[in-house]
């Protein structure tokens, strides 16, 4: 069963649509809860939520950007496709001389498999070399995956559509464009900034966050709004000074619960 962690998040509704968060249900309840308990409710504090007009809580500042992780975020599939990711990147790896687990260790240590693979010597850090391993390793029919998404387009459209969405993604761009395009939902994002858009570094680097807010013309980091399901990735935007929620509790190595601090 696919189905969004998205949908279950009541602070994406409570922050950008015109319904109701308390009319809004999905079956998905246990994906995550709502975070405006972790929100003071109280407009002495910019980085607050308030109550408007008709009742609903906003955030303030109102954000100048939405970023959006992909994997594991617009959609969640108890990680099929992150796993079938993660094969592929094992079967490049003992094809090219790494230990069975190494390239999934590189990747707990680096950030991404990539950029372990190249500071170990085992890909040329070559434009030529990165694409092809790329390329290798992304070959995956999506569609066997995923489908459209019906629901999660209604989340998206709810939003406010005065505020740009960009897709924020450690993956490449041609992985992230057969994912929206198989959840129909390709044409609610403004751009894709990937791992090649932020120069190969680690997206829980200052860098790539550096580089997210050049690409989107923004320069005030509090009027970021990041939703992802990496706490690591939450910190950095913490640290960055951006606003972060956090998409999806479950931990996809134990199956804990998560939690994240650094999140509204």
């Amino acid at each position: 069963m696919q189905f969004s962690a998205l949908i279950t998040s009541f602070s994406i509704f409570a922050c950008f649509t015109s319904t109701s968060v308390n009319s809004y249900t999905t079956p998905s309840m246990d994906i995550q809860t709502s975070v405006l308990n972790n929100i003071p409710q109280t407009d002495k504090d910019t980085k607050s939520a308030i109550n408007n007009d008709h009742g609903k809580q906003l955030l303030v500042p109102k954000p100048s950007v939405l970023f959006f992780d992909c994997d594991d975020c617009l959609y969640f599939n108890n990680w099929k496709l992150a796993d079938r990711l993660t094969s592929k990147i094992e079967e490049w790896s003992l094809a090219h001389g790494l230990q069975p687990g190494e390239a999934y260790e590189l990747y707990k240590e680096y950030g991404t498999a990539l950029r372990g693979m190249i500071s170990k010597h085992y890909i040329e850090d070559s434009p030529e070399a990165i694409d092809e391993y790329l390329e290798a390793v992304h070959d995956i029919p999506i569609h066997e995956y995923l489908s459209k998404d019906d629901k999660l387009r209604q989340v998206l459209l709810s939003m406010d559509p005065t505020i740009p969405k960009y897709v924020f993604t450690a993956s490449v761009r041609a992985h992230a464009e057969r994912c929206l395009h198989a959840l129909g939902i390709e044409d609610l994002f403004v751009d894709i900034i990937d791992v090649k858009s932020c120069g190969f570094v680690t997206k829980h680097s200052r860098e790539a966050f550096e580089a997210a807010m050049r690409i989107a013309s923004v320069n005030d980091p509090e009027r970021c709004l990041f939703l992802d399901d990496s706490v690591k990735n939450l910190k950095m935007a913490k640290e960055m000074g951006w606003r972060g929620i956090l998409v999806g509790r479950k931990a996809r190595d134990t199956g804990e619960i998560i939690t994240c601090d650094d999140a509204e």
